[in-house]
């Protein structure tokens, strides 16, 4: 059986010291905002567009990624981490679909989420976690780690 896989993005927004998780509804599991890379998308163009559409923030990317002169070409933002999640598992342990996910750090100028998407998780649906209640969650490991990362490296930045 052939394995398809999806490219996505995902963003960690991070304000004044946390970081917005949603519930997903159907993995149920507290995630960032993200999705699929559309065809004419880069990967963190899809992450900030996903961001803006789930949350209605304004995300400002966290990129220290060093340029590199092309005469034609450019450096795109380098992702914090690169993840292969399977997504559809089936009985027998064979793996028939997968998430290639990009996932990079963006700072919110606010908290107050107002989706702008119609098929979106409510503001309701959303949760602002510092490191300590991450740490004390039922969220996923990867997505503490990543998640106190993130915020980690966007404090530093607006020091």
């Amino acid at each position: 059986m052939e394995t398809t896989r999806h490219f996505t993005a995902t963003v960690y927004l991070v304000n004044d010291g946390a970081t917005a998780l949603h519930r997903h509804p159907r993995l149920g599991i507290r995630i960032p905002p993200g999705g699929h890379v559309d065809r004419d998308e880069l990967p963190h163009e899809a992450a900030l567009r996903e961001a803006r559409e789930e949350t209605g923030l304004e995300p400002t990317l966290v990129d220290d990624t060093e340029p590199v002169e092309a005469p034609a070409g450019e450096t795109l933002p380098t992702p914090r981490h690169t993840m292969l999640y399977d997504i559809n598992v089936h009985e027998d342990g064979t793996v028939g679909h997968q998430h290639v996910d990009s996932i990079y750090f963006a700072s919110a100028d606010a908290r107050a989420i107002d989706p702008a998407g119609d098929d979106e998780v409510g503001a309701d649906g959303w949760e602002w976690y510092t490191p300590a209640a991450l740490r004390e969650s039922d969220v996923d490991s990867d997505t503490t780690a990543i998640g106190i990362e993130a915020i980690e490296t966007v404090g530093a930045e607006h020091r």
